[in-house]
């Protein structure tokens, strides 16, 4: 970055720390309590890969954040996304103000320092108050009480020089951390994982799944149809459940991207269908919409019952079989059978920035293998004659391409059914030389990454 490091270099903290009190008044003060929450979840993420999602969860989250009000965790998930997503800037521009690394032992000090530089960078907070809770939080840690001046001139210093430091930054280096980068690079070129990057710097809209008419859906709802069918609220940021048809079982939330394997399973009616790793179940709800007399398989007794939620909400039914794919016995074998199967996630980024923090290629490699021995499951469910689509929202070839390849060298019976691009106005780009999608963020105005390939299983 072309910013010199010791112009305004903050000073060194005093060898005279005050003693860690176990209480201040600035504790009581409002806001403290969220911002202090966001610290033990940042450092869950990034220190023990822990999932944001879970730690966010309303009723069984992470006990900080479950004893805040409605309007401080509305807080806590702002500052977290806001970090997350540009933590790799925030850290870029840390480094550039230090003269020496902060030790090894001081985790939880550059976890304050992050949480604080993502209200000051990126939301609208006064810079004063992130700078003295941050100051107050880091008094209050042992770990980090001898610091705590430090970290005083280092945040007014950033509240100063915000808009040059942030000119900079955002110009030169990656929003990703390396491992990510890196494989992006090599996948896609430099040019599309930096595009990728961008595109997930911005919020993700809200998309939906209208049982019908999406026009008149999009015109009730103030959204526009995508070429897909999906519907998308652009501008829309409120809660989702007090919109017109939420309670009738009109729509359901479903990224456009996540809609496509569905979508690739051609005519249901009558036919007997498997979604094999149902929940939460819009790949179910929309196997019924076509049609399809669905059995809804999914291991988890968790997830098994916020799926049968989901459809008792929209008005379905379907055979719900609480089982592991290897263990599902059916007494006749499936017409069509979808295997939206558990990955890496790399694709959802938009949405989940923790993912890109909490994984990396090994996760992806044993994610792969796992998938792969699925897939082999899922075809054995697949009568001769019939369908199997296999899908997830991985960005990486390894869990698509280069698998599906390996299992139709494998497989003598299986086949490739190329997915034709104009059956699919809008996203011609999404599908392959061979005829499987391949979706990015930069796709259709912003959607998940996502991959699909159709598969016969041949007739004897």
């Amino acid at each position: 970055m072309n910013y010199d490091p010791r112009r305004s270099a903050p000073r060194k903290p005093s060898a005279h720390v005050k003693p860690k009190r176990e209480h201040s008044p600035l504790s009581d003060k409002p806001g403290f309590q969220p911002r202090a929450a966001a610290v033990k979840i940042l450092s869950a993420v990034i220190d023990q890969k822990t999932s944001l999602d879970g730690m966010l969860d309303d009723d069984h989250g992470n006990p900080a954040y479950r004893a805040l009000t409605p309007a401080d965790r509305a807080l806590v998930k702002a500052i977290m996304n806001s970090c997350l997503r540009h933590l790799t800037w925030i850290d870029a521009i840390f480094d550039s103000f230090l003269d020496k690394p902060l030790p090894e032992g001081a985790r939880n000090l550059r976890h304050i320092l992050s949480v604080a530089a993502a209200q000051i960078l990126f939301l609208d907070v006064p810079d004063h108050s992130a700078v003295d809770i941050a100051v107050e939080q880091a008094r209050l840690d042992p770990r980090s009480a001898r610091f705590a001046n430090l970290v005083n001139a280092l945040l007014r210093r950033l509240g100063r020089e915000k808009d040059e430091v942030l000119a900079a930054v955002s110009a030169e280096v990656p929003v990703f951390p390396a491992w990510f980068q890196t494989r992006l690079e090599k996948v896609y070129g430099k040019a599309t994982a930096d595009a990728i990057g961008q595109a997930c710097l911005t919020p993700a809209p809200v998309d939906l799944t209208v049982k019908d008419d999406p026009k008149r859906w999009a015109d009730k709802l103030g959204g526009t149809v995508l070429p897909t069918g999906t519907v998308r609220l652009d501008a829309f940021d409120g809660s989702v459940t007090a919109l017109p048809g939420f309670d009738d079982g009109a729509w359901w939330v479903q990224d456009a991207a996540a809609a496509i394997p569905a979508r690739l399973m051609g005519d249901l009616m009558g036919k007997r269908v498997a979604d094999l790793c149902a929940a939460p179940g819009g790949k179910t709800a929309q196997l019924i919409l076509k049609g399809g007399n669905v059995t809804a398989v999914e291991q988890s007794a968790n997830r098994m019952k916020r799926l049968k939620g989901n459809l008792a909400r929209l008005g379905y039914e379907a055979d719900f079989q609480q089982a592991k794919l290897e263990d599902l016995k059916p007494a006749e074998l499936f017409d069509a059978v979808l295997l939206d199967a558990p990955c890496s996630s790399t694709g959802t980024i938009r949405r989940h920035p923790d993912v890109y923090w909490t994984k990396d290629m090994a996760d992806v490699e044993k994610l792969a293998s796992v998938q792969a021995r699925l897939l082999r499951s899922a075809f054995g469910l697949v009568k001769p004659g019939g369908t199997l689509v296999f899908s997830n929202c991985s960005l990486d070839p390894l869990e698509g391409e280069e698998l599906v390849a390996a299992f139709l060298a494998e497989v003598p019976d299986a086949e490739r059914m190329p997915i034709r691009p104009e059956d699919w106005p809008g996203l011609e780009e999404a599908i392959d030389t061979v005829g499987d999608f391949r979706t990015t963020p930069v796709m259709l105005g912003g959607m998940d990454g996502f991959y699909a390939s159709v598969l016969r299983r041949k007739p004897n």
